[in-house]
């Protein structure tokens, strides 16, 4: 028999994403307007097994939503990863009265929750929050256009100073194994090349971009890299670069933690809004296993399973944009 769904639990896991409080905010007040219980969860699933669960009332979320971060905290846990720590996070949620979750966060978050799920038949909805865009069925996530901004405006900088000395910069974005941040943030900064890892990209095609960045009237060259091994990084590829072109002047600036970092974009905090909102009408509905996603502007559901395996594709239009406008 199905339980009465009374209270919600609330946690955000993994890396941090600019709107997680937005999503936190949305996820408390929904539940409250439909006369359900809160109680939130510091410090993701480690704190589910050390069990720092706190009641929530609107009051809690108030003066949050432009706030960077999480006000939850976020820690890994490899107890949870232990059929002996899930075991204790179950007991922990019992005590506490807690009937479903909303876990926000990225692919190890929502993987953690379809096994916990799965295992003890417990409701969770997920919220894609994490700046590098790498979950299927979600056209963006949660921090994404955050990230995404924060290095257009880092990139204007570097460019003047690039220009200045005539220099081959290499930016290094995070992403992980996933080209996004680093695909749209050379078109929106006007870089001249991106290097993806779902690209392979050889000594021939390094050239190529080379050299089209000197010609014509520029004197400066910008090519952002997806952190990768596929890729080399930054310094691999300015170290191939000096080895093997050393008339060009390389630097190398790797942005690092700044991009999860900031005030969320006002379309992070409406995303963040309302996906908080659905996954909250989600539970209400008996829904469960699922993550909430965004496609073509209208909130879907998408269940764990698609949305951890799946491996969610670059436009290659982009990939045309970007080498027709950076002649």
């Amino acid at each position: 028999m199905e339980r009465k769904l009374k209270c919600i639990g609330v946690l955000t896991s993994g890396g941090d994403s600019p709107g997680m409080n937005a999503a936190i905010r949305a996820v408390t007040r929904t539940a409250i307007y439909n006369g359900l219980e809160v109680k939130a969860v510091y410090r993701g699933y480690r704190g589910l097994i050390t069990n720092e669960i706190i009641p929530f009332k609107t009051q809690n979320v108030s003066n949050i939503i432009q706030q960077g971060g999480t006000i939850l905290k976020t820690a890994r846990s490899q107890d949870f990863m232990t059929v002996e720590g899930r075991k204790i996070a179950f007991e922990n949620l019992k005590r506490e009265g807690i009937d479903a979750l909303v876990v926000i966060g990225g692919d190890g978050t929502l993987t953690g929750a379809r096994v916990f799920s799965e295992e003890y038949n417990f409701p969770i909805v997920g919220i894609p929050g994490t700046i590098d865009n790498d979950l299927y069925g979600t056209d963006t996530t949660v921090g994404y256009d955050t990230a995404l901004n924060t290095i257009m405006d880092a990139v204007d900088k570097i460019r003047d100073t690039a220009t200045s000395h005539e220099r081959l910069f290499f930016i290094e974005v995070m992403g992980r194994d996933a080209g996004f941040l680093a695909l749209n943030g050379a078109i929106a900064s006007g870089a001249e090349a991106a290097i993806i890892p779902e690209i392979a990209t050889e000594v021939d095609q390094l050239e190529e971009l080379i050299k089209n960045g000197f010609r014509k009237s520029k004197n400066s060259s910008i090519v952002l890299v997806a952190e990768s091994e596929t890729t080399g990084g930054a310094m691999g590829l300015a170290d191939r670069v000096q080895r093997e072109y050393p008339l060009y002047d390389v630097r190398v600036t790797i942005l690092g933690h700044i991009q999860r970092g900031g005030s969320p974009t006002a379309n992070d905090r409406i995303l963040a809004s309302r996906m908080g909102h659905a996954a909250v009408d989600a539970l209400i509905d008996g829904q469960r296993n699922i993550m909430t996603g965004i496609q073509n502007d209208q909130i879907v559901l998408v269940p764990f399973s698609k949305a951890i395996k799946n491996d969610k594709p670059i436009n290659q239009e982009l990939l045309e944009t970007l080498r027709i406008l950076s002649i």
